[in-house]
């Protein structure tokens, strides 16, 4: 795990530049750094060491008809099956890095090798020869990359403060980013928060030569693809082989390797498969002590370490240690979130750090398996299919009316998914009337469900609930789950690995039917038979918690109303919002209705801008 950066139509005085851009992504990379600048490009890197300890300095340079250097972030966890294959063809090899499989793998097939790689990854590597820089990111968008085109001048980093320390970038809000946030609770477009900064997509490469001609492309897609006749046992069992197989990939590290561990089934069927291979495996958890009983996560986490046979360290995170450390996390992201756990996610990463220097973690499972409670509302809707529509929505509104219950049931079923679900959070963030009332100068910005409509299109041909684990594969995993993923083990130097999101695992899952997706009682059926398998029936079948944060009662106390006040009548908080309905949202949440997510959203971009543009 690393951070690298760089840029076209350099000159060797631009040294200076590169070195700050590396040096303000240290966190990511405290082990070493290095510099390359040669032939009108820069390319820089900071290192943090897991496999190789001693060879696999960076930027990697080797020489075949010209120059090839690779700066890169992430882990190949397949590279020797890989190397062995190139050695076959009659390459040799001074290091036994992953760094140096891949920039040989590139040099042998050109963006073909892509197709041949089992990791995570964002990468760039400089061809001499024929003057272009490649870059490329992994399939499900695990590591990120960023770049932005100044006039001719192609400038790249893995995160968006290395560009800003550019001086050629002059930072401005993108304020349609702002608006999608709003209903998304992420930053959901291809541009970021910072005015002509953008993602490179999951899943794409992009080519660019010395005059800044770019070309971007697509080189891998997540294609449900469902076999009616798969029986729930045979399903279990491709399951259990590829997520065994995976963890044993991810786990191979000349470091130690843990596992974050919350109790629930994800991470409790990670961590059991790596005990199996290392008995000293450890395992780490945070929790509130605002929680108890079934909520309680150092209890549930600590039953279930006890069960593995595997240590556990917990720590109990302190209202005013969550508070205190909302500025830093929010630097770290470089752009906003509206999702309260990173900030669990933050102290859960440092206690790991402490110990070792990378941990398995269980995101993805709820995507590719259909985790999610939302997912059953299509099926229950269902019920009302030979309903029509309009008929539907007339009981809808009606009912609306009357205050009586069931009146956003009626509303869904009538729209079907694609007309009201775009993500995790569409229910607790804003709907888009509530953001353009909020807003002082709405944009009449892209609707959220335009956002997601070309999704529900190409999954048009599966069945709602797979429609809805598609869009959220592409959206909700990559720009909510994902970021905060990288973002807060990388804040503390510590790497996540995510063995869910494995190109193999998701061959098991891709194939399995809806039934054993998700029933109207059950949440990931063929995924928790697999995992019973490892855990005892109990903890297999456990209800998600995931890291949650008491932030409710929080935000109802009069000591936090007070300081969310002052910033919410702040100049940049009249600038953007109607601070009448600010304060409305906030009397309402201490009178019992229930505002977190959109009080907490406003308030994390403020703290947010307050740190990237005061």
């Amino acid at each position: 795990m690393c951070g690298i950066c760089g840029f076209t139509q350099a000159e060797l005085a631009d040294v200076r530049t590169l070195k700050e851009m590396c040096d303000v992504m240290a966190h990511r990379g405290p082990d070493g750094e290095g510099q390359f600048i040669r032939d009108g490009v820069a390319l820089g890197h900071r290192r943090l060491a897991l496999v190789d300890l001693p060879g696999g300095t960076q930027p990697f340079i080797r020489e075949k008809n010209g120059t090839f250097a690779l700066v890169f972030n992430g882990e190949i966890y397949n590279h020797a099956a890989v190397r062995a294959k190139l050695m076959q063809m009659g390459w040799t090899f001074r290091t036994r890095s992953d760094t140096e499989t891949l920039l040989v793998a590139y040099m042998q097939w050109g963006e073909e090798c892509l197709h041949r790689l089992r990791g995570m990854f964002a990468f760039a590597v400089w061809d001499e020869r024929r003057g272009q820089l490649f870059c490329a990111r992994d399939p499900f968008g695990i590591k990120p990359l960023y770049y932005t085109v100044q006039g001719t001048r192609f400038i790249f980093a893995s995160e968006i403060k290395a560009i800003l320390r550019h001086p050629a970038y002059r930072r401005q809000l993108n304020q349609e980013a702002l608006e999608q946030y709003l209903c998304f609770q992420f930053s959901a477009l291809p541009e970021t928060f910072f005015k002509g900064i953008f993602k490179l997509p999951a899943a794409h490469w992009l080519r660019v030569d010395r005059q800044g001609t770019m070309h971007m492309q697509r080189y891998w897609s997540p294609e449900f693809a469902p076999d009616a006749h798969l029986e729930s046992e045979e399903a279990a069992a491709r399951v259990d082989a590829a997520v065994r197989e995976s963890v044993r990939l991810h786990g191979a590290a000349d470091v130690s390797v843990g596992s974050l561990l919350s109790g629930g089934v994800d991470s409790s069927y990670l961590a059991s498969c790596l005990c199996e291979s290392d008995a000293s495996t450890q395992t780490f958890t945070v929790g509130f002590a605002e929680y108890e009983g079934e909520s309680d996560e150092i209890a549930q986490a600590g039953r279930a370490a006890t069960g593995l046979r595997a240590a556990n360290e917990a720590r109990v995170v302190s209202q005013d240690e969550y508070w205190a450390n909302i500025g830093r996390v929010l630097w770290h992201m470089d752009e906003p979130t509206g999702d309260p756990a990173a900030m669990a996610l933050f102290f859960a990463d440092e206690l790991a750090a402490t110990r070792v220097k990378a941990v398995l973690s269980g995101e993805g499972a709820d995507e590719l398996f259909g985790g999610y409670h939302i997912y059953q509302a299509a099926l229950a809707a269902r019920r009302l299919r030979a309903v029509p529509r309009s008929l539907l929505r007339r009981c809808a509104r009606a009912a609306a009316i009357r205050g009586m219950r069931g009146a956003n049931f009626l509303d869904r079923a009538a729209q079907g998914p694609a007309g009201w679900y775009y993500t995790n959070a569409h229910q607790v963030a804003f709907r888009p009337t509530e953001r353009d009332a909020l807003l002082v100068r709405p944009g009449g910005g892209t609707l959220p469900q335009q956002v997601a409509a070309p999704l529900y299109e190409h999954a048009a041909h599966l069945p709602a609930t797979m429609q809805m684990q598609y869009v959220d594969l592409h959206l909700w995993l990559v720009e909510d789950i994902l970021q905060k993923t990288d973002r807060m083990s990388m804040a503390h130097s510590l790497e996540a690995r995510v063995p869910y999101l494995d190109t193999e695992v998701f061959q098991a899952a891709r194939v399995l039917p809806e039934r054993l997706r998700v029933t109207r009682q059950q949440t990931k059926v063929a995924f928790r038979r697999a995992a019973a398998s490892a855990l005892p029936l109990h903890t297999a079948a456990r209800t998600k918690l995931g890291f949650p944060v008491p932030l409710r009662q929080w935000l109802a106390a009069d000591g936090r109303q007070a300081q969310l006040r002052v910033l919410f009548d702040s100049p940049v908080a009249r600038e953007l919002f109607d601070t009448t309905m600010l304060r409305r949202l906030l009397d309402e949440h201490r009178a019992g209705r229930d505002h977190t997510r959109r009080i907490w959203m406003v308030y994390a971009f403020l703290v947010w801008h307050r740190i990237y543009f005061d």
